[in-house]
């Protein structure tokens, strides 16, 4: 039997020292950081999430004004909500696929009132969907604890929250006259005094309501709603991307062809100009601004007949 071989315990460090640093040799560095998270700074800035809209003030009842700046999270299947007051609504799918979908449902817009109650908040404006935005309805319900406890998709495009809050079990927690300034609830007597006395009528009523409520930024206004349409009018998304970009001139390409040929095919004559400098390959269709030539008594005949040929407007 060979003798037992007693090293140094300095030795036998050096050793474990020595096989932990060849083990750790054979191990696979993973360099690249998971892409999961909203918030995750090592996600490219391209595929971080990007609101279409900045959120309306925080307004409504004062004691709700404390959930500002705090978000809640829900698990549902595969994907986490975040609902944050006063903010926005997104969803983030919980696996580890290289394109796991993260979007906004919604950012924070204004107050629906039902019964001069406050009846929820909606987050509108969200990522695209078909041929709509994203947008999210929450209901506040009494709840032992703030929490986020249901959220669904009552139909496309359109969510469902349900937050829990301890904020308004009480039975006035949501009434909106007391959320208004003094000011206002003047007026709202005023008006509640015009309609007893017959001076103004139900719908009239209503539109001066809401004003009210607008002016309290519950609604947002309608000219705040006119510049929103027309800053998505502006708009264009199908130039968002150089490969979007690609495609419709692609698109455009083949109009102008469509156009070249039916020029062609009826005999019009036509030029092409260049746009921009002379380096530019692109080209239009220009039709050619001639006298034109007397028209013959049988064409006249075949245009009063319903002919689908190019009219001759000055004729």
């Amino acid at each position: 039997m060979a003798p037992l071989l007693l090293l140094p315990p300095p030795l036998l460090l050096l050793l474990s020292a020595g096989s932990v640093a060849a083990a750790a040799g054979k191990m696979k560095v993973v360099e690249e950081p998971n892409s999961f998270g909203l918030h995750n700074p090592f996600l490219p800035p391209a595929h971080r999430l990007r609101a279409k809209a900045s959120p309306a003030p925080a307004s409504g009842p004062a004691h709700l004004l404390r959930l500002a700046g705090k978000c809640f999270s829900y698990l549902e299947s595969t994907y986490k909500y975040e609902f944050c007051p006063f903010q926005n609504v997104t969803q983030h799918e919980q696996t580890f696929r290289w394109n796991a979908y993260s979007g906004i449902l919604g950012i924070w817009h204004e107050w629906e009132i039902e019964n001069n109650s406050f009846a929820g908040m909606w987050m509108r404006d969200g990522d695209a969907c078909e041929t709509r935005n994203r947008q999210t309805k929450v209901l506040l319900v009494c709840g032992k604890s703030n929490r986020l406890a249901h959220v669904s998709e009552p139909s496309t495009c359109v969510y469902s929250l349900t937050f829990e809050t301890p904020l308004v079990c009480h039975p006035h927690s949501l009434l909106v006259y007391p959320a208004l300034p003094e000011d206002l609830q003047r007026r709202w007597d005023d008006l509640e005094q015009s309609l007893y006395e017959e001076l103004i009528t139900k719908q009239g009523y209503k539109k001066r309501l809401r004003e009210i409520f607008e002016e309290a930024t519950f609604f947002k206004s309608t000219r705040e709603r006119q510049s929103d349409q027309n800053n998505k009018n502006l708009q264009h998304p199908e130039f968002e991307s150089l490969e979007k970009c690609n495609k419709e001139y692609q698109c455009l390409s083949k109009d102008v062809q469509k156009l070249k040929d039916l020029l062609t095919q009826h005999g019009v004559a036509y030029e092409t100009v260049l746009i921009g400098n002379s380096e530019d390959e692109r080209t239009i269709p220009k039709a050619v601004t001639e006298t034109p030539a007397l028209t013959t008594a049988p064409q006249i005949e075949r245009r009063q007949h319903g002919d689908a040929g190019l009219r001759n407007d000055s004729l």
